[in-house]
């Protein structure tokens, strides 16, 4: 004896079928697209950080810079210089070169333009940031002043190498002028480069 089942349920049944599967479709779309986000957003963080950190060719030099120039092949004309308060360093055979307002990149291509040709033959020339300039903090911090500038430092690094808030510090009102002169709104997340100040104001109440 068999029973006869109608043809609506069957294609009910795959009706909800098809439901289920384009619904999982979805949801695994969805899921590619937020892992997606974040990994974009991770990747974007980290070369974020690695460029205000200074660690590219891309970082801008300025006044209190270390960095150690190597002539590859010529380690008398090799060696570690440091940019003047003038903006300028002093190197062999070349003498001073502007350095302030430079990428190291763009410095080693003016040394190399000073020594070819009349004293090498096609150099190979490589700048590296020994030390970062400091930076400043001011304000409602226990100890304000100039501090040693540390790889992806943030503001609230800064406020703890400068002992901390005071007691009348306005933590959510803070500043940050930036080595070039802009002045802008900052967190205890933003990140902090060389040459910049820090100001935490006082608090009104």
């Amino acid at each position: 004896m068999s029973i006869a089942i109608p043809w609506s349920t069957f294609v009910n049944w795959a009706w909800v079928r098809a439901q289920t599967l384009r619904t999982l479709v979805v949801l695994l779309a969805l899921a590619g697209l937020l892992i997606g986000a974040q990994t974009a957003f991770a990747q974007s963080e980290t070369t974020n950080d690695t460029a205000n950190a200074g660690a590219s060719g891309d970082y801008i030099l300025g006044t209190g810079d270390a960095v150690r120039v190597t002539v590859f092949g010529h380690e008398d004309l090799s060696g570690e210089f440091e940019v003047a308060g003038s903006g300028r360093v002093s190197l062999p055979l070349v003498g001073e070169l502007q350095a302030s307002g430079m990428t190291t990149r763009q410095l080693e291509q003016a040394i190399v333009e000073k020594l070819q040709p009349d004293y090498l033959k096609n150099p190979r020339v490589a700048v590296e940031v020994l030390n970062y300039r400091p930076f400043y903090i001011l304000g409602e911090v226990n100890q304000p002043g100039s501090y040693a500038y540390v790889n992806g430092m943030r503001v609230i690094n800064a406020v703890a190498l400068a002992g901390g808030f005071t007691y009348r510090a306005d933590e959510d009102d803070l500043w940050i002028t930036r080595a070039g002169g802009a002045r802008e709104k900052a967190t205890q997340t933003t990140i902090v480069r060389p040459g910049d100040v820090v100001e935490v104001p006082e608090r009104f109440f």
